[in-house]
């Protein structure tokens, strides 16, 4: 079964910065010559997530404020004690949301919802280089 692999490189501008992603893996399903199977896109870092939301105002406001509320910057983690980087909410929230996902793809198109975008958010306190690794696995 043939695979393909790209990415995607972005440039964060910091902890709460999402990014739609969703063109951007549609244009690798088509570079892929892939038409049906699967598509994994992976966050190569501990302070980073990707996930799938509708693109939208009042939800770029909504999730950070639901992970502040889950995973507060003003707790006390071990993290921050062992290594005093100041991310170890950031470290947290990423494992809660995960660094990866995985979405069908049928005749070459992302079977998404009609309002679900696939982003990647970033959680780390400091701007990042991000490089997101999509794998596609199906038939040409």
């Amino acid at each position: 079964m043939p695979t393909f692999m790209d990415k995607i490189p972005l440039k964060t501008r910091g902890e709460g910065d999402i990014r739609d992603i969703t063109k951007q893996v549609q244009k690798i399903t088509q570079k892929s010559g892939i038409k049906n199977g699967l598509v994994c896109i992976f966050n190569s870092g501990s302070t980073g997530a990707v996930t799938t939301l509708e693109y939208e105002p009042g939800l770029l406001v909504d999730l950070p404020g639901a992970l502040e509320r889950l995973a507060p910057k003003d707790a006390s983690y071990q993290h921050e004690l062992h290594w005093h980087d100041g991310n170890g909410h950031s470290h947290v929230k990423a494992s809660i949301i995960g660094p990866s996902l995985t979405v069908p793809l049928k005749n070459g198109h992302l079977l998404l919802g009609t309002w679900q975008q696939i982003v990647f958010v970033e959680l780390d306190v400091r701007p990042r280089s991000r490089n997101l690794l999509v794998q596609l696995i199906g038939e040409p």
